[in-house]
């Protein structure tokens, strides 16, 4: 089966702003936060508000997202995450149907 490549993809996406409020809530949830910490072994995280939805791999998206993100990636300070399927069900967002955020490492 050959491989279809994506010359274009739109990453763009908006969010009610209730559901954004939900997501919000859960991303910033101690518990979860307390989780992030132990998977990444540091003390503490703060969610920075900021979500992209993951792109197909390309020439001009090696890493997957959309490129104004990748300084995100490249950097030792900050943790990106795929929002875990419930949390996106409970706040009711179900396009796009997968999305990251991305956490700051606080000292």
């Amino acid at each position: 089966m050959p491989f279809k490549i994506v010359q274009n993809f739109d990453s763009s996406f908006s969010l009610e702003p209730e559901a954004q409020e939900n997501l919000d809530k859960l991303l910033s949830n101690e518990s979860f936060l307390t989780q992030i910490c132990q998977h990444s072994q540091c003390e503490k995280v703060e969610f920075t508000q900021l979500l992209f939805q993951p792109v197909p791999y390309s020439l001009n998206t090696p890493k997957g997202m959309p490129t104004e993100f990748e300084k995100y990636h490249e950097s030792d300070e900050y943790i990106i995450i795929n929002v875990p399927p419930n949390f996106m069900f409970q706040a009711k967002i179900f396009q796009p149907s997968r999305l990251c955020a991305i956490y700051q490492k606080v000292q």
